[in-house]
């Protein structure tokens, strides 16, 4: 019996490990394994940290910045449009980018691609830094601005599977939740760090900020880069997949194989994020224009609300993944898509008020959903699919859901309000992607039982 018949039979009642799984076992509980765990941990936390530090700095200066310097109009909206358009068009790539990765995740391993993945994102945002603008070189400026968005986004599309497998295949099995809170918290990290880094070139540069300032986070992930590459280079293949390799139970197409086996799963998990990763750009990114023109607070306001939230989001993401382990993955998940839906009107409601203090506080803890949700995600994802297609599988059902959550999130925000005139309409917009998770959850499949 194969990975893939053994794994449709998998759930609440799965049968005794296989001696490949057996022999995964006594892998994972070698004399170095506890060391190899510890790097595993490090290395996709260190990995995903850079990964969204990147991603996430031009979340920021998509709403801050590109309006005016890459898509200069007449319009203000049609600019935030235009800008809001070019922070998308790295979503339509990530499950592209998850495909191909996830092909060589599955026959070459997770390591190499891993390093791939970190090497090519890196690269393009440093070029974003030193990037002419459209009064420089004209329509040039953003044609190669949403080029370099695009490899970005291609290079994250790979990222997440082979980052999350690394942990969980590593990690141990009785406690997925926190294995897989590893990856998860580098999102936390990484928006941490992004916020950090545009707030502090904003306050230093002051009106400056659009003339040079806003490069230097660009920049730094240079730096960043350099530290993860050493990191992931210390790290050896895991132990499922090393079995796997030498027991030759390699897919010759595992993409192939996930799309014609497990399309029902992909669908569900894209759906299944529509109530942690649309609100999440919603509250990283959307937030930025609506509160500096609407709820009329400064950018460095803004800015400080959103790193508050990203400080409490890091610290409840292990807990939430722990407690998940306890009361259940797909019961955390609920309770995730609760919150969301009880706090969606108030959140507006608040930032419409004027009272500073108040919306400092709803930005500060709108991240709680996310929190609740992201923890267990990995897990939750990633037990869907056996080991020798498990990363195109987790990484394509986690990217797709790019299509229909994240990527559209902004600009559907945006439109919606140009349309309405009220942030309650974006408030509407969230409690339908509270829902939507919702149902798509209850439809998929409980594996929380099966061997990884």
């Amino acid at each position: 019996m194969n990975d893939l018949t053994m794994s449709r039979g998998a759930g609440i009642g799965a049968p005794p490990l296989s001696d490949a799984g057996a022999e995964v076992q006594r892998m994972a509980q070698a004399p170095d394994a506890r060391r190899q765990r510890r790097r595993a941990s490090v290395g996709s936390l260190i990995g995903t940290t850079i990964e969204w530090y990147e991603y996430y700095i031009y979340g920021a200066t998509a709403a801050l910045v590109f309006p005016h310097l890459f898509f200069p109009s007449h319009n203000r909206l049609v600019s935030l449009m235009l800008s809001f358009a070019s922070f998308g068009v790295a979503f339509l790539i990530r499950p592209i980018g998850a495909a191909v990765f996830g092909h060589f995740g599955d026959r070459v391993g997770r390591k190499t691609t891993l390093i791939v993945t970190l090497t090519l994102s890196g690269l393009a945002t440093f070029l974003i830094g030193i990037l002419p603008s459209y009064d420089r070189i004209g329509l040039w400026a953003p044609a190669l601005l949403v080029t370099l968005r695009v490899v970005q986004g291609f290079g994250v599309g790979g990222e997440w599977g082979g980052a999350a497998l690394m942990s969980l295949e590593w990690g141990e099995q009785d406690r997925r939740g926190a294995a897989g809170a590893w990856p998860q918290v580098g999102t936390s990290i990484g928006l941490i760090l992004s916020t950090s880094a545009v707030m502090g070139a904003s306050l230093l540069t002051g009106p400056d900020f659009l003339v040079g300032g806003w490069r230097i986070p660009f920049l730094l992930s240079g730096i960043l880069v350099i530290v993860g590459l050493l990191v992931r280079l210390s790290i050896r293949e895991t132990p499922s997949f090393a079995q796997a390799l030498r027991e030759k139970r390699i897919e010759a197409s595992p993409v192939g194989t996930v799309l014609r086996g497990y399309w029902r799963e992909i669908i569900m998990i894209a759906f299944l994020r529509m109530s942690e990763q649309m609100p999440f750009y919603i509250f990283t990114a959307f937030i930025f224009d609506y509160a500096t023109t609407t709820a009329h607070v400064t950018r460095t306001f803004v800015l400080s609300a959103t790193l508050v939230a990203a400080v409490i989001d890091m610290i409840l993401l292990p807990v939430c993944a722990v407690a998940a382990d306890r009361i259940g993955r797909r019961r955390m998940y609920y309770i995730g898509c609760a919150v969301l839906v009880l706090m969606a009107f108030p959140y507006f409601r608040i930032l419409n008020s004027g009272n500073t203090m108040l919306i400092f506080i709803a930005i500060a803890l709108s991240l709680l959903p996310h929190a609740l949700q992201y923890g267990a995600q990995a897990s939750l994802i990633s037990e869907q699919f056996p080991v020798n297609i498990r990363y195109s599988g987790a990484g394509l059902g986690y990217q797709m859901s790019s299509l229909v959550a994240g990527g559209p999130a902004p600009l559907v925000a945006a439109v919606l309000l140009a349309w309405s005139g009220s942030g309650y309409a974006v408030a509407g917009y969230l409690v339908f992607g509270g829902v939507v998770a919702a149902v798509a959850l209850s439809l998929m499949t409980d594996r929380s039982k099966a061997a990884m």
